[in-house]
């Protein structure tokens, strides 16, 4: 069993803010997966459900940002997790919007809910860093990260947590860089050419190397000027002209 916490601010006040990116990552994950509905527990909302092969638990603390150890704590003893069953979704400042880094173990860096876990479960558990980006100034980050994502950021942040969602079973196997190619294929999806100057589509046929004799063909057309500038045509104009009305 996994446990996946998402970490923001509880009501409808927070619910858009750049804080919350851990609560609409988990809440995407619940809707794709169908997970069970919402309920109150351990200080929280959970919701129960199967990504791959094994049973996973989200869990929103609601206890506020600062408080958030304490409710993944309770969650931690009721079902008898270590911290290396537990992953947690955050917003980080030190990534830029859009960005998402697997990481396990280590600092809390000054985040206030990552350091409530640390105080009540040690430092070992995983994490997910969703980029938020940084406001430039450290007097603005209070501000910055409780003010909602700007419409601007709609398109990335849809495609991140899409790209969680698509994932989220690799994540529950421990499968980190399965996980990550997921995300990237969201948020940096391949180019749709091979290269400048109109390279074969993704996903388009080559017809040249699926069909041998298509292939020749092509080459004998793309090689008839060639041929007939070779060879340049010995009449002269006038027999040219009597040849046509023969």
């Amino acid at each position: 069993m996994k446990l996946f916490v998402g970490l923001g601010n509880p009501g409808a006040k927070y619910a858009a803010n750049r804080h919350n990116i851990g609560f609409m990552a988990l809440d995407r994950i619940a809707a794709d997966h169908g997970f069970s509905p919402w309920r109150r527990g351990f200080q929280g909302q959970v919701s129960e459900g199967r990504l791959g092969p094994g049973k996973v638990i989200l869990l929103k603390p609601e206890t506020f940002m600062n408080l958030s150890g304490q409710s993944v704590r309770a969650a931690m003893d009721f079902y008898k997790l270590g911290p290396d069953a537990i992953t947690v979704f955050h917003d980080e400042l030190d990534l830029a919007p859009g960005k998402c880094r697997v990481k396990q173990g280590g600092g809390h860096a000054g985040h206030n809910g990552l350091r409530s876990l640390h105080g009540h479960i040690g430092e070992a558990y995983g994490r997910v860093r969703l980029g938020i980006g940084h406001p430039g100034h450290k007097d603005a980050v209070a501000h910055y990260v409780l003010h909602d994502f700007a419409k601007a950021d709609q398109d990335w942040l849809d495609d991140l947590l899409r790209g969680i969602s698509d994932g989220a079973a690799a994540l529950a196997e421990g499968d980190a860089a399965r996980f990550m190619n997921a995300v990237s294929l969201r948020v940096a999806p391949p180019r749709s050419s091979t290269g400048e100057g109109g390279g074969v589509k993704a996903g388009a046929k080559d017809s040249g190397a699926r069909n041998p004799e298509t292939a020749a063909r092509a080459a004998r057309q793309a090689d008839a000027p060639a041929a007939e500038q070779a060879a340049p045509d010995p009449r002269s104009a006038m027999q040219r002209l009597i040849d046509k009305f023969r």
